[in-house]
């Protein structure tokens, strides 16, 4: 089989199809998040990967090798090579993407190439997790991962559902693979080291593997008793690694809502 210009190339020939792939250690891209727009590129197993087009308008472009699989959030395909077979929902309501416990996907199989983007302009990172440590991320960041990760959604206790800005559940992924997340705007990767704090607004969470607690902000000291506009903050504590993106969401929403003109009655 051929590769793309920009894909790395493979070291020696990729295990064959039958049976489940490797377990062994994976080769992880290079850690660009926060460095400007470089591409990033990496393999595991049978899929060679590159992210392009970075900062705003992101692409994952995806080669699979015969027999490999990787999972994608319904929506997000952009295009992909004939050879390509595709199982699951193609399309899906992004408010039912996490329902108490289901994640939804589109199974794309090879050969060839799958390209995807998320439905907003921003950023998109490659998380490399090697099971020994669960990854949790917002409920809209997931883009895409391979088979050895299994992704639950993880109920917060009544304190964090009700000041988080992720709802009643937040999604969780285990196991030996790569994980795909986008976020509005750039990413930005911060690593903790052991006690270590960081407080980050909650509408610029995208993934985070460390413990936290999730806190109000307010007037006078940031737990005094008078509430401003800021809303829910979490604060980490290392060690482990917090994903961030530039842009939030939420703003961005009530930024076009104030400029629309009144409808009259």
């Amino acid at each position: 089989m051929s590769y793309a210009p920009g894909y790395p190339q493979p070291q020696g020939s990729f295990p064959p199809p039958q049976g489940p792939p490797p377990q062994g250690p994976p080769r992880s891209p290079p850690n660009d998040a926060g460095t400007g727009a470089q591409r990033i590129t990496g393999a595991y197993d049978g899929v060679q990967f590159k992210i392009d087009h970075r900062d705003s308008n992101t692409m994952l472009y995806m080669r699979l090798q015969p027999g490999y699989e990787v999972l994608a959030k319904p929506g997000t395909m952009v295009s992909m090579d004939a050879t390509v077979q595709i199982k699951g929902k193609m399309n899906f309501s992004f408010k039912k993407l996490l329902t108490g416990g289901e994640l939804s996907f589109a199974h794309f199989f090879g050969p060839g190439e799958v390209v995807l983007a998320p439905e907003t302009w921003g950023d998109v990172a490659a998380i490399q997790l090697d099971g020994r440590a669960p990854w949790f991320f917002g409920k809209h960041a997931f883009l895409a991962a391979t088979t050895g990760i299994q992704m639950t959604t993880k109920s917060q206790s009544f304190g964090k559902a009700l000041f988080s800005g992720h709802g009643l559940f937040t999604a969780q992924a285990v196991g030996v693979g790569m994980l795909f997340v986008h976020g509005m705007g750039a990413i930005i990767c911060r690593s903790l080291q052991p006690g270590e704090q960081w407080i980050v607004n909650n509408d610029h969470l995208v993934a985070w593997n460390c413990q936290y607690n999730v806190e109000r902000i307010q007037a006078g000291g940031l737990l005094s008793t008078l509430q401003t506009d800021e809303g829910a903050v979490c604060r980490f504590t290392g060690p482990g690694q917090v994903y961030i993106q530039s842009r939030s969401t939420d703003q961005l929403i009530s930024f076009i809502a104030e400029r629309l003109p009144e409808r009259s009655s």
